[in-house]
């Protein structure tokens, strides 16, 4: 099984790419999560280039290509202004795209955040899920807010207390959970 892990932060260093490793180290076995790195090759959306007819771009067409692929999607978020990051957003408005052809269409999909705020990025979370529910994605409704994540975080890891690593485990578990029960309807299906 194939988990694709994205990072909505550019940032060097992020506390949000430590997080994604974290939740790496934490899926059962059989299971691996593959991060995608070209969030910030990524263009502003622009309508223009799909009425045009034009290809889209490398990384949008990377995109797109990792979420079919995967069978659940795992974003971790950091908050800015309260929201998403803009990178993040637009990627998903690119991978929303064209109409009716989402991306993320009945694929699982589960958020988690990092943030040096005492929030840990809980509106972010949010804020993407709704998102990822627009995208057609089945989303899991449980979130995982690390804050203060610059005093948890050392040599590019991340420390998560007691709690927070039984509710990532309990997340990332209804997150496989949701892949095994598409799999098993798929199966019966095809059995029928």
């Amino acid at each position: 099984m194939r988990v694709l892990g994205i990072s909505g932060s550019l940032r060097r260093g992020s506390y949000n790419h430590a997080l994604l490793r974290r939740a790496a180290e934490r899926l059962p076995a059989g299971v691996e999560l593959v991060e995608f790195d070209q969030l910030r090759e990524i263009p502003p959306y622009d309508a223009d280039l799909e009425e045009d007819g034009s290809p889209a771009p490398a990384a949008v067409t990377a995109l797109r290509e990792a979420m079919r692929e995967a069978d659940a999607v795992l974003i971790a978020t950091p908050e800015y202004n309260h929201s998403i990051p803009g990178a993040l957003k637009n990627a998903l408005d690119w991978a929303s795209r064209p109409a009716g052809e989402s991306a993320l269409t009945g694929t699982p999909a589960a958020v988690i955040g990092a943030s040096t705020g005492m929030f840990g990025a809980v509106w972010a979370q949010a804020e993407v899920r709704k998102v990822l529910g627009a995208l057609g994605g089945r989303v899991v409704d449980e979130e995982l807010p690390v804050s203060h994540a610059a005093q948890v975080y050392a040599d590019g890891q991340l420390e998560l207390s007691p709690e927070q690593t039984v509710a990532l485990d309990g997340l990332l578990a209804e997150l496989v959970s949701e892949v095994e029960e598409l799999r098993e309807g798929a199966a019966e299906q095809v059995a029928a």
